[in-house]
Order: C-alpha cells, then sequence, then structure tokens
C-alpha cells in the first residue's frame, strides 16, 4: 500500500540567458536525484502549451520537476537541498505543488510512479497528470487529433492551470493540470465530445505504447507561473 507517498511538481521560469544553464541542469541534476533519500521516481521536463504535442509547444524557458516521495517528511527535506538551490540561483520565478495521489494506472517508464493508492475521499482541488509514448508509426494520427480536445480543456469549467510536460519535444508527451473539484475534472474526461472521441479512438488505434493517467489531491501551492498565481 502507498497511503503516505507525496509527490511534488517544481515549475521554474528563466530568463532567455539563462536557458543554457538550465539545458545544463536538466543533464547534471539526474545523477544527484538518484542519490536523494527517500525519492520514489523523479523526472525533469520540459514544458509547452500542450495545444498540439509537438515541438512548436514547447518553451525554453520553462522547465518543470515532478518527483514522488516515501513520505512527507522526505520530500521536506528535499526542499533545502542542493538541486533546488540551484534551480532558484537561475530562475526568475517558481511555482511548487504538493500533492498526495488518490488513483493511478498505467506506467511511466515502465515503473508505477505514484504506486497504487488507496481509495479516498478528497474534496479539495484535484490535479491531473497524464504521460504518454506514442507508437512512432502512429504519432502523425494522434497530433492531427489533439488541438480539439487542447482547445475544449482550455475552455473546460472548473480547470485552473494547465501545462504541456514531457522528457522530449517529440513522442513522449503529457499534461499537468489542476481543477476546482473531481466532479469537474470528471466532466471533461467522461462527458466532453473531443475528449470522449480521443479516448475512444486510443483504444481503437493503439497509439500509446505505454500511458499513465493519474489523480491526485492538491495539499498546497505556492508561487507564480508567467507573474501570476495560476490558481488565484
Amino acid at each position: 500500500m502507498t497511503s503516505r507517498r507525496v509527490a511534488t511538481l517544481h515549475v521554474w521560469g528563466v530568463p532567455g540567458r539563462a536557458v543554457p544553464a538550465a539545458l545544463v541542469r536538466m543533464a547534471a541534476d539526474r545523477r544527484a536525484l538518484r542519490r536523494t533519500p527517500g525519492l520514489r521516481f523523479a523526472k525533469l521536463l520540459g514544458t509547452g502549451s500542450g495545444r498540439t504535442f509537438t515541438v512548436r509547444d514547447a518553451d525554453p524557458r520553462r522547465w518543470a520537476l515532478l518527483a514522488v516521495w516515501d513520505d512527507a517528511a522526505a520530500a521536506d527535506a528535499f526542499e533545502g537541498g542542493d538541486v533546488l538551490r540551484r534551480w532558484r540561483r537561475i530562475a526568475d520565478e517558481q511555482w511548487a505543488a504538493r500533492l498526495r495521489p488518490l488513483a493511478a494506472r498505467g506506467r511511466w517508464s515502465r515503473e508505477e510512479p505514484f504506486g497504487r493508492p488507496w481509495p479516498q475521499r478528497w474534496d479539495g482541488r484535484v490535479a491531473a497528470v497524464t504521460r504518454a509514448r506514442l507508437v512512432p508509426r502512429k504519432a502523425l494520427a494522434f497530433w492531427r487529433a489533439v488541438p480539439p480536445v487542447s482547445a475544449d480543456l482550455h475552455a473546460s469549467p472548473g480547470l485552473r492551470f494547465a501545462l504541456g510536460i514531457g522528457e522530449a519535444p517529440i513522442g513522449l508527451q503529457g499534461t499537468f493540470s489542476v481543477w476546482d473539484s473531481a466532479a469537474a475534472l470528471n466532466s471533461f474526461a467522461y462527458d466532453r465530445a473531443p475528449h470522449a472521441a480521443v479516448v475512444t479512438r486510443t483504444a481503437q488505434e493503439g497509439w500509446y505504447a505505454e500511458e499513465l493517467f493519474a489523480r491526485l489531491a492538491l495539499l498546497s501551492a505556492a508561487g507564480t507561473v508567467g507573474g501570476r498565481d495560476p490558481l488565484g
């Protein structure tokens, strides 16, 4: 059981002059993360708008770290460590969220990063993490299907924040989003026609070699993205 696990997402905005330093951090911090006590899973991520899931979306001035921890104490200890200190040195803004896994299915890099959470009630804001690895020969069909879903996502009632995330600009992509409630997330996922159509096509056409969907309770969040509180 994995009821004690917590997840964190750090999002950094860097000025244009610091983009090369951010690329260095993306490569160099992997080793440091592997040595971090209590860390179950971590991905350093590029970000983008998530509107097409192609290289056009990529934002070289915004980077992220998604991590899953054994417990809150391990996440707390990481906050004062060298990895975050180095990112803060080059960033001109940061947004960070603390989350608790509520439900998860699928795999990311052949792992179940959020474990298999206990069923539990949560009445506050929820976050969703999606991630997929595309079957290369089916990528074009997937990219053609994305824009209507993305447009509908950004128009969905109850959406507070959405960010495209990925380990690579093409082929490995996902989203992080925050919703006012589980009901708002469910309405987008199951009731709105564009997303429902893509879910059906995914099952029929086998676009993904690997996929993950996770729902998490938003425990806390602080900072800015693009100069504003995205949840304000």
